[in-house]
Order: structure tokens, then C-alpha cells, then sequence
């Protein structure tokens, strides 16, 4: 069974950084382009970034643009999202997601495309 593990949340003061990572077991993960979701109380889970195969494409959501960096280690069978210049309107659930694809530069916008998702972790980030 395919798992996909968060960690690295926690709380933090606005301003400060987090680095989320995810690791993955049981699937063949240089195939799978990769993203990370969040979705806050009250809201609908939105897209924060992705990264294709290779890890050669990425492409962010505006809120983030700038602040947030989406990184993967093949070898390591694990994706990073590191969180600088945070906002309290970054608190939420992140989650992480895989996709399979044919294509190396292939990178996933909406939570339909991806097969595989995270338990989440909580990003806390105070005012």
C-alpha cells in the first residue's frame, strides 16, 4: 500500500519559516509528479505547488509565489516545501500528493489529477 508521510509542521511566529517534507514508500516515486495542498477551516483545499519528475518544472500558487520553494530528492524517495516569510493566512492542513505521469515536466494544478495523498500536518502560524 502506497504511503505518503507529512512532517514538519508545527506553530511559528508570522515571519518565521518551516520546512515541510514527505516521504514516500511503495510506489516508484521518480514516476510521480508531486504537490503539496492545504486546506484551512472553513475552506476548500487549495493548490500551493508542484514539482514534475525530474523536478526540472514548478509552479506555485500567487499566494506563495516568492516565499514558498517545493523541492524532491529521487534517491530519497522525499518531497520538501520550505515555508519562509510566513503569513498567519498560511495556517492550515498541508498535504502532500503524488501523480503518476508519462511526462518528465508534467506538473498537476488540481487536487483531481493526483492518486495518492497524505495524512496531513498542521502549519500553525500566529500574529
Amino acid at each position: 500500500q502506497v504511503q505518503l508521510v507529512e512532517s514538519g509542521g508545527g506553530l511559528v511566529q508570522a515571519g518565521g519559516s518551516l520546512r515541510l517534507s514527505c516521504a514516500a514508500s511503495r510506489l516508484t516515486f521518480s514516476r510521480y509528479c508531486l504537490g503539496w495542498f492545504r486546506q484551512a477551516p472553513g475552506k476548500e483545499r487549495e493548490f500551493v505547488a508542484t514539482i514534475s519528475r525530474s523536478g526540472n518544472a514548478v509552479y506555485y500558487a500567487d499566494s506563495v509565489k516568492g516565499r514558498f520553494t517545493i523541492s524532491r530528492d529521487n534517491a530519497k524517495n522525499t518531497m520538501y516545501l520550505q515555508m519562509n516569510s510566513l503569513k498567519p493566512e498560511d495556517t492550515a492542513v498541508y498535504y502532500c500528493a503524488a501523480g503518476a505521469t508519462v511526462q518528465t515536466l508534467g506538473v498537476m494544478m488540481t487536487s483531481g489529477e493526483y492518486d495518492y495523498w497524505g495524512q496531513g500536518t498542521q502549519v500553525t502560524v500566529s500574529s
